[in-house]
């Protein structure tokens, strides 16, 4: 083989070794072992001490933090009450985030007022999301009373099954716009050529939707699965206010435990040991997502187009 097309097969890498840039990836990394990696080494060190979070002396314990939080028959409870709100939170905001996804990614009119108006629920703070439906449904000064209409004046927050009801459509309400936005921008990536080969084939709407559209957004739904599945693993800031885990034990999740043990008990041994079960039960979810989307996942979705 002579030079010249020795030389013309050659990578074009302008001179650089491949890994000349890797370099660059050292702030993120350092960022990320100090606000990630060492908090996490901390909590787990917590985890087998005795603290009370204020200003008392850190005293190695063993296990028994982990022993206490393992036999407390309220964990299953909360961890249930977790899966339960993952599960159905999923259900309720991936059919809707496609829906809606697929609607703005459109051409119709007014579709970008729409968007903004549709995104507004993600820019209020969790908090005050929870105190405004806190409000809303009260059955005495609420929107049921206010418009006297019977069937919205019930004792919501003070039912189980209602508080529970009212806890996965306050959430799915507001986090719907993200993963909408996620699917209108995995929609817009789909080839305008296959549902044009698609209509002079005579497929309709409904055909090209479930034959094009969510074939083709395999790796949206997996990513925006991934981010319902753990986010909701950290729902603590609007239960706390619109429920505070009530009535009863109703809608106590495993994030809520956590708090009340740490900062209401002042059991920070106990508290930091859920927090690892977070860890651990969020790591798993991501990785059993990872597998389920293929070792493929990360590749564009228009690829052999």
């Amino acid at each position: 083989m002579s030079t010249s097309t020795a030389a013309a097969t050659r990578p074009a890498t302008g001179g650089r070794r491949p890994g000349g840039l890797a370099w660059l990836a050292v702030p993120a990394l350092v960022f990320f072992v100090g606000f990630a990696v060492i908090p996490l080494i901390g909590v787990l060190a917590l985890s087998f001490t005795s603290w009370d979070g204020i200003g008392g002396e850190i005293l190695f314990a063993g296990f028994s933090s982990w022993q206490a939080v393992l036999s407390d028959p309220g964990l299953p409870h909360a961890l249930w009450v977790t899966f339960l709100v993952m599960a159905l939170s999923w259900a309720v905001q991936t059919p809707a985030s496609i829906l809606l996804g697929v609607f703005l990614a459109g051409a119709q009119r007014y579709r970008a007022v729409l968007a903004v108006v549709y995104f507004i629920p993600l820019l209020l703070s969790s908090a005050a999301i929870a105190i405004a439906y806190k409000a809303l449904l009260d059955p005495n000064f609420g929107l049921g009373a206010g418009l006297g209409i019977d069937l919205l004046v019930q004792d919501w927050l003070g039912v189980p099954e209602l508080a529970f009801g009212v806890v996965i459509f306050v959430v799915s309400w507001q986090f719907i716009p993200f993963h909408s936005l996620i699917y209108q921008a995995g929609v817009r990536q789909i080839p305008r050529s296959m549902y044009e080969a698609a209509e002079l084939d005579g497929a309709g709407r409904v055909r090209r939707f479930f034959s094009i559209t969510l074939p083709q957004l395999k790796y949206t739904i997996i990513t925006s699965s991934t981010l319902m599945v753990v986010g909701s693993l950290t729902f603590f800031d609007l239960i706390f206010v619109l429920t505070a885990g009530g009535p009863g034990d109703a809608t106590r999740v495993l994030a809520l435990d956590m708090y009340k043990r740490g900062w209401q008990a002042n059991l920070m041994g106990p508290a930091s040991a859920i927090a690892v079960i977070l860890v651990l039960v969020g790591l798993t979810l991501a990785l059993v997502l990872r597998r389920i989307g293929g070792r493929d996942a990360a590749h564009s979705q228009q690829e052999g187009v």
